[in-house]
């Protein structure tokens, strides 16, 4: 079983693999001429939870070549949100040092169900379903990453080379108990839930990916720790140099809590509109806003630290989450569409002013009435009647302006409302 890949990408910016230093590399390096090896180091760590092994990532770097920064990504979704760009932003980083960037595309993974995280098998996608998710993410990616220092990659192009003898000796690296090993099996094990085989298999391919791609450095998720020494374990298995890895924190959604995910409604998506992507920024908690800053900004530490001062003498942190809401709205789309956002955001939150693109909509009232909670969820306000009653308890619901508090509230066929469920969303409401 041979290990994949082409070394380096293609085009001017080959290295040799005799570890002299490259043209493109030296005059990068000469450009940094103010940025010591530490500072390097710094804005590597920058966010992240931990680096495994710092003393290995030194010796790659004094080599005087660019490394091959692998990150994965499952296509199980369509689109990207800020959550992703945790990562993608690290990548970003790394290729301002003068890296290369590997972004994999797991359309064979996809299509085993990554269990991590997870207390039960997760239902794998179609390659139909992969393949369509995956043009969505290669259609995002650049929206962060630096293409000309980015190689897009797919792990189906080696896995679907392999034969059956080739996955049996794959899986005969590690044992059952080593896969133990890993959290959410151990919990599944213990608490007699189902573990099938084919799971055993995912870690070990996503690990023969570092192999594939001789990757230097991979990132990930702290979630996905074991999977990325996984990568380390079987480069050495194969002969490899071991790559280092770096785990990220996984970003809070905008609710503070839980893990940002489209399926909780808690995320902000790098496609969402110039005043959604705004006005969702602006609702995030005071606290969370630092988190966001560390994360998600390009602004340096010192400056944020500088911000952190200000807010403790005194400072409004509104003025902050508009500094970061202009950044990531400027990066995704461009910097008039976050002066733009800005002004309709002012304009609608402080001065009442209704959007012009609200939707009209008519919904179907029951023997002449209409329940406040089944409005809200006819007109798309509200996935939910027990979301709309949660929405009215905690003041989030007004009807023309006037703040509803009582949940069973019923209106009469021919009544037209303008509804507003939390701060961004409205419609023109008819009763039929």
């Amino acid at each position: 079983m041979k290990p994949y890949g082409k070394p380096w990408p293609t085009g001017g910016r080959k290295i040799g693999m005799s570890g002299n230093i490259h043209p493109p590399y030296l005059k990068l390096m000469t450009d940094m001429t103010d940025m010591t090896f530490s500072d390097a180091l710094s804005r590597i760590r920058r966010g992240a939870d931990e680096l495994l092994i710092e003393n290995e990532l030194k010796l790659k770097l004094v080599q005087g070549r660019p490394l091959r920064v692998k990150a994965g990504f499952d296509p199980t979704a369509p689109d990207l949100h800020l959550g992703h760009t945790v990562l993608l932003n690290k990548m970003r980083q790394l290729q301002e040092l003068g890296h290369h960037a590997l972004f994999l595309i797991g359309d064979f993974t996809g299509m085993i169900g990554d269990p991590t995280g997870k207390n039960a098998t997760r239902p794998p996608l179609s390659r139909e379903q992969v393949l369509a998710n995956a043009q969505s993410y290669r259609e995002q990616v650049f929206k962060v990453l630096d293409p000309d220092k980015t190689e897009i990659v797919f792990n189906s192009t080696w896995m679907d080379k392999f034969s059956a003898v080739d996955l049996i000796r794959l899986a005969a690296t590690h044992t059952v108990a080593q896969m133990l090993e890993r959290d959410d099996f151990s919990k599944r094990y213990k608490g007699n839930q189902p573990i099938a085989i084919h799971e055993f298999i995912y870690p070990l391919v996503q690990g023969y990916d570092s192999v594939a791609l001789k990757a230097d450095i991979e990132l990930g998720g702290t979630d996905q720790k074991f999977n990325l020494l996984m990568g380390r374990e079987l480069q050495k298995h194969f002969g490899q140099p071991a790559q280092c890895v770096l785990t990220m924190p996984l970003l809070e959604g905008l609710d503070g809590v839980n893990k940002m995910s489209k399926s909780l409604g808690n995320y902000v998506g790098i496609t969402d509109t110039p005043q959604d992507m705004f006005g969702k920024l602006m609702s995030v908690s005071d606290e969370l806003m630092w988190r966001y800053l560390e994360l998600l900004s390009f602004e340096g530490l010192a400056t944020i630290a500088k911000w952190r001062e200000e807010v403790a003498q005194g400072r409004n942190p509104r003025d902050i989450k508009v500094l970061l809401a202009q950044e990531i709205v400027g990066r995704f789309h461009s910097r008039q569409a976050a002066v733009d956002a800005l002004a309709e955001f002012e304009a609608r939150f402080r001065q009442g002013v209704l959007p012009d693109d609200m939707p009209e909509v008519s919904v179907a009232s029951a023997d002449g009435r209409i329940g406040i909670a089944q409005l809200l969820k006819q007109a798309g306000l509200v996935a939910s009647t027990s979301e709309a009653l949660r929405m009215i308890e905690q003041g989030g619901v007004k009807l023309d302006s006037d703040k509803v508090s009582d949940k069973a509230l019923r209106l009469e066929a021919g009544a037209v409302v303008v509804a507003q469920v939390g701060k961004r969303k409205f419609a023109r409401i008819t009763v039929a």
